[in-house]
């Protein structure tokens, strides 16, 4: 849940150990009835306008990742085909591929999907998570980088797909990498 880490709340969401624990679409509102995030439980109604300023995370499982059937893996992929079609208020959709790796088949898949039906004024940002791990004691000076090969990979992926024009963000949930660049992307959407 590295995106999450963004959102500066350490309870928002549990975080396992193991890559692909996440088995289902969670969402997380974020700056809606502030002061009262610990006291509205899933199924509450709550009662008056939502914050102007606020907005949705939508977590998805890592579908590389997760060892689910493939019919489980399908469902997924299809709910997430009609929610990028169909959700009016989608902004901006963050694609997270671990940067010690780059894209593996899975996220060339969702790049394809994304390439081929993103409507027009969604933004899509490809977002290289661990920056932090591929350098020996990350400091101020040196918070994390992605190799030259991981990076190649990535736009080459993201060309042969139709989202060759994506920005790349390097991220790290440890060193706070990025946080203001995604930050960035999440307050464009918010305002438009």
């Amino acid at each position: 849940c590295e995106q999450l880490k963004v959102t500066n709340r350490k309870s928002l969401a549990y975080i396992s150990k193991r890559p692909g624990k996440t088995q289902q679409f969670n969402y997380f509102a974020v700056n809606d009835k502030a002061g009262k995030e610990k006291e509205i439980k899933y199924g509450d109604e709550v009662l008056g306008e939502k914050d102007p300023d606020s907005f949705y995370i939508l977590d998805v499982p890592g579908f590389g990742f997760a060892k689910v059937p493939v019919e489980q893996r399908q469902a997924w992929s299809d709910f997430l085909a009609e929610y990028i079609q169909t959700r009016k208020t989608l902004k901006v959709i963050f694609h997270l591929i671990d940067g010690r790796h780059g894209p593996i088949d899975e996220d060339s898949k969702i790049m394809k999907q994304i390439g081929e039906m993103k409507p027009a004024g969604v933004k899509y940002v490809i977002v290289l998570t661990k920056a932090d791990k591929n350098v020996k004691g990350p400091s101020a000076k040196n918070s994390g980088k992605v190799s030259k090969d991981v990076l190649t990979k990535v736009r080459k992926a993201a060309k042969a797909n139709n989202v060759g024009t994506a920005p790349i963000l390097l991220t790290s949930s440890q060193t706070n990498l990025g946080r203001d660049d995604v930050w960035r992307f999440m307050r464009l959407a918010a305002e438009s």
